[in-house]
């Protein structure tokens, strides 16, 4: 069975790990992918894990559970890093040159999976729209790993915002593993 919010959740700063965490009650924590620099000020302190960040969570859960073929455990992998990257992470500039246009208009939602092709080697990134704004998207990386230049590699989990006429549709359900 999926984790499902409870009311005893809540986000907090793990300095130990250097990570944004979610205690998911007294036994169990959650580790993020986002460092300090990366995050709004408010995520340093604790917060309530609030209804908000609940639909937003379940809203994920639904959505990848019929795109990735992938187990529970990384489908709640995935769904909680997008609510934190979507909730918790400082807002960013696009940077749509590593990737090429598509010829394919889609339309963006958070939720939907895509496809973006890097300009320098034409391999396909699997990633998660996590915020739409109107003329860009934050999305969050599903792929393992994407070398975008030399000195740029985008991991697991990492975000970057990409203008719409970067995304992909995706071309059929996709089978990823969860770090």
């Amino acid at each position: 069975m999926l984790l499902m919010p409870k009311k005893d959740w809540q986000w907090q700063y793990d300095y130990v790990n250097d990570v944004l965490s979610l205690s998911l009650g007294s036994e169990l924590e959650f580790l993020t992918s986002y460092k300090k620099k990366q995050l709004i000020p408010d995520a340093c302190s604790k917060m309530v894990f609030d209804l908000e960040h609940a639909n937003f969570y379940i809203e994920m859960i639904d959505r990848l559970q019929n795109v990735l073929t992938i187990t529970e455990a990384g489908l709640v992998q995935i769904a909680l890093n997008a609510t934190a990257a979507h909730f918790m992470l400082k807002p960013q500039m696009p940077k749509s040159w590593f990737f090429e246009a598509s010829n394919t208009c889609v339309y963006s939602e958070h939720g939907k999976v895509f496809e973006l092709k890097l300009e320098h080697n034409n391999e396909r990134v699997l990633v998660l729209a996590i915020e739409r704004g109107l003329q860009a998207t934050l999305v969050m990386i599903l792929s393992p790993e994407s070398v975008l230049s030399s000195g740029k590699v985008l991991r697991q989990f990492d975000t970057i915002k990409v203008m719409h006429d970067r995304l992909r549709p995706l071309k059929s359900k996709r089978q990823i593993a969860a770090a």
